[in-house]
């Protein structure tokens, strides 16, 4: 039995634990939550699952699904005392130094912290290219105009009577992230797995001929080339969330119990 501590209680951290029921080698045993959160946390959740503001001194492993801060408030200390953690909010890793600060408290407490693949895919194969030498990783994220809104695009043009698709932004992962932080996460993915956040470029397109969120990779190495579009549903419980998010992180659990693992 593999004891969890989920940070958060999020729509992610939600929908996870409803997953994790039917798991039976999978157990969250504690939820970390901020303060203000106990007394709702606790009101939902079945009296077996300890709810609290700081991870415990016993876990097996620590699942982030909270947001940037919980990297240098939960991860970080808990990687120096040796407990393994995943994250989720990768995007966090384009502020300049945590990434080296992640690695450090991992070799610190003898341990790793896994990045997830969250919304996006063929990391295996970019991360594996990687090995090899990358030429150029481009990132073109694609949303409707309106999924824009309350972003530095809404200073570019005019969302709600935009008539063709708009680039609101060409720069580097790193920019990217810092301009838009709320989109960060596929792109600062990308980064990682690839050529690292000040080479990677990245487009941004606010575009009214589509009606959904489009990722699209494309990258040039010694190993070839590959192009991969990706048109995700968001989650149910929270659409500004991908579900594939939720996947990623069930799929990096089960394969923490399996005997065969992909």
């Amino acid at each position: 039995m593999l004891n969890i501590t989920l940070i958060g209680f999020g729509a992610i951290a939600k929908v996870i634990l409803k997953h994790l029921e039917s798991r039976t080698r999978l157990c969250v045993a504690h939820v970390v939550v901020m303060p203000a959160e106990l007394g709702a946390a606790r009101a939902a959740l079945p009296a077996c699952v300890a709810v609290q503001t700081e991870v415990p001194s016993k876990t097996d492993l620590v699942l982030e699904c909270a947001g940037h801060a919980a990297l240098a408030a939960h991860i970080i200390p808990a990687l120096e005392r040796g407990v393994p953690c995943a994250v989720l909010s990768i995007g966090a890793l384009s502020e300049r130094g945590l990434p080296e600060r992640l690695q450090a408290a991992a070799e610190a407490g003898n341990t790793q912290v896994h990045l997830l693949s969250g919304a996006i895919g063929a990391i295996d194969a970019l991360a594996s290219a990687k090995l090899a030498g990358l030429t150029s990783v481009t990132y073109t994220g694609r949303k409707p105009p309106l999924g824009w809104k309350g972003t530095p695009a809404e200073g570019l043009c005019d969302l709600a009577n935009l008539k063709e698709a708009t680039v609101i932004l060409q720069a580097t992962a790193r920019e990217a992230a810092s301009l838009y932080p709320k989109n960060a996460n596929v792109a600062a993915t990308i980064s990682l797995a690839g050529l690292g956040m000040d080479a990677t470029q990245v487009r941004l397109i606010a575009d009214p001929a589509v009606t959904e969120n489009i990722h699209l990779i494309e990258a040039i190495g010694a190993f070839g080339s590959f192009k991969l579009e990706m048109r995700g549903n968001p989650l149910p419980e929270n659409p500004k969330t991908s579900m594939l998010t939720v996947l990623s992180a069930l799929r990096f659990l089960d394969n923490r119990v399996n005997s065969l693992t992909i």
